[in-house]
């Protein structure tokens, strides 16, 4: 079983920077792919980033690109999601996941992290 672990969500003013982390426990997880997603009240779950198990590729949403910088450390188990410029509009729960080599789809999932942008 794998367990993970968001943290650095909270209130910021809208041009402000939040550092979110993901720790997951497990083997695996240097060599999954992570990925970040988010949910707004009355909104489906969005792709956010995510990053291959070696940080040889990283994806980000055509709309945070400039904006948000996954990175991860292996050797620690983490992920973290740099997210400057902050706007209303980026406010949601913002969750973690891992894709373990060989899965088609991310299986396991964090509880979530709330990030509010005041504007």
């Amino acid at each position: 079983q794998v367990h993970v672990i968001e943290s650095g969500g909270g209130l910021v003013q809208a041009g402000g920077s939040l550092r979110l982390s993901c720790q997951a426990s497990g083997r695996t997880f240097s060599s999954s792919t992570m990925g970040w997603f988010r949910q707004a009240p009355g909104k489906e779950r969005e792709l956010v980033a995510s990053i291959f198990w070696d940080a040889s590729s990283t994806y980000y949403a055509d709309s945070l690109r400039g904006r948000f910088t996954l990175s991860r450390d292996n050797a620690k188990n983490t992920v973290y999601l740099q997210m400057n410029s902050l706007k209303p509009e980026d406010t949601a729960v913002y969750y973690c996941a891992v894709r373990p080599p060989g899965a088609l789809e991310y299986l396991y999932w964090g509880q979530g992290t709330q990030v509010t942008v005041s504007s």
